[in-house]
């Protein structure tokens, strides 16, 4: 039977075992904790290159099905990639067309899925970020809470401040500032359903006359530096690398002189931009974020500085993303039967994978995520900030 497999899969030592559409199974190494059902022939030869995205895809489209724990599924199948393929095999910079609308339908179809589906493996406020973890022994809700202090502490947020939330999401964040740190939050999406339901929560919570939400593209921003801080959570990823310096502009344009930035969000590995090897960031861009692009930090900071911004703080939340992720992806399988309920079977598919998988890939150093924190000098290069971090961390 072995002389059925591929010569490249008959060496390998993994915890995998392959179950062929006829019942024929073959161990690729001891004690699998994986099980590859497949279910179409001309997958095996497939298996000779095992690129991610093509395993992915297989799965999404069901010739393969999965059978083990999705976060070991991940481990073993990256093993199996690894140990025949380049790490960097394929792997190119991505040049995406970015314009209004293109926009507006990408976000559409990550962000408008369905709201019942991600309150499944959300936290209450539905912060679909990376959630900050003081101590690692903390809650995903408790989590997701200390993000948003550690966002307000960092602006030193005042009542009565003016703050704009770009790219404000179910609007946890535009609240809690809102309600915690007493300003006033203008906060804009391209999802119509984030949109609704965010302007029911703040309608609920009373603060109708503190938080007002908006359908409006970042490039729509006024340029009158009215606002007194600037919060920017999981959007510049979305913005792509062509149009990073107009995105960077708007930022400065609407802050007012001593105003701050706050930038978080996703950053690449490799300093051109460029997706992670062996296929797994083309297996998001084509299931999961539509025309997404990831900027180096280097890139970003570039960006920012040239647009007139001085950058005053950086801090890496890598491993904070990847306990995120793995606490997400952990409710979504605790929830697959009602799921699969709310959303298409292809969907569900390519959700469990990527939520799994994003938490590998964080652990791993694949991906970075960054808060970027940045000024609007006055014209004499002065600015009110503390002369330490320490009010940040000790209020």
């Amino acid at each position: 039977m072995l002389a059925q497999l591929p010569p490249a899969l008959q060496n390998l030592q993994l915890p995998l075992r392959l179950r062929l559409w006829d019942g024929h199974e073959f161990n690729l190494g001891p004690t699998p904790s994986v099980t590859i059902v497949v279910k179409d022939p001309q997958m095996v030869t497939q298996f000779t290159h095992p690129s991610l995205d093509a395993l992915g895809a297989a799965f999404v489209e069901g010739k393969l099905e999965l059978e083990g724990s999705i976060s070991e599924v991940i481990r073993v199948c990256d093993e199996l990639s690894n140990a025949l393929l380049d790490q960097d095999e394929d792997s190119q910079p991505v040049r995406a067309h970015h314009d209004k609308d293109t926009d507006a339908k990408a976000i559409s179809y990550h962000y408008d899925l369905s709201n019942a589906f991600y309150q499944l493996w959300l936290d209450s406020d539905m912060a679909y970020s990376c959630a900050y973890f003081e101590t690692g022994s903390e809650t995903l809700e408790q989590a997701q809470q200390a993000k948003f202090r550690h966002l307000c502490r960092k602006l030193r947020l005042q009542p009565g401040e003016y703050l704009l939330d770009v790219g404000c999401g179910w609007g946890g964040l535009a609240r809690y500032a809102a309600r915690e740190f007493g300003v006033k939050v203008f906060g804009i999406t391209l999802s119509k359903e984030q949109l609704a339901l965010a302007q029911e929560r703040v309608k609920a919570e009373g603060l109708d006359d503190q938080v007002e939400l908006q359908l409006l593209d970042y490039r729509d921003l006024p340029q009158d530096g009215r606002f007194d801080k600037v919060v920017s959570v999981g959007m510049f990823e979305h913005v792509g690398h062509a149009n990073l310096a107009e995105y960077c502009a708007t930022l400065f344009g609407a802050v007012k002189e001593g105003g701050l930035v706050m930038n978080h969000g996703i950053t690449a590995k490799h300093t051109d931009g460029r997706p992670v090897g062996r296929g797994a960031g083309d297996f998001i861009e084509k299931y999961v974020f539509p025309n997404g692009e990831l900027p180096h930090l280097a890139m970003i900071s570039t960006e920012i500085s040239d647009a007139g911004l001085e950058i005053v703080d950086v801090e890496s939340l890598r491993l904070h993303y990847a306990r995120t992720l793995d606490h997400w992806s952990e409710r979504l399988e605790d929830n697959l039967e009602t799921a699969a309920k709310l959303v298409p079977e292809q969907a569900l598919r390519i959700w469990r994978l990527y939520l799994a998988g994003c938490a590998y890939a964080f652990a791993r150093g694949w991906i970075n995520l960054h808060q970027i924190l940045a000024v609007k000098a006055h014209p004499d290069g002065s600015h009110e900030l503390p002369w330490t971090r320490d009010d940040i961390y000790h209020p």
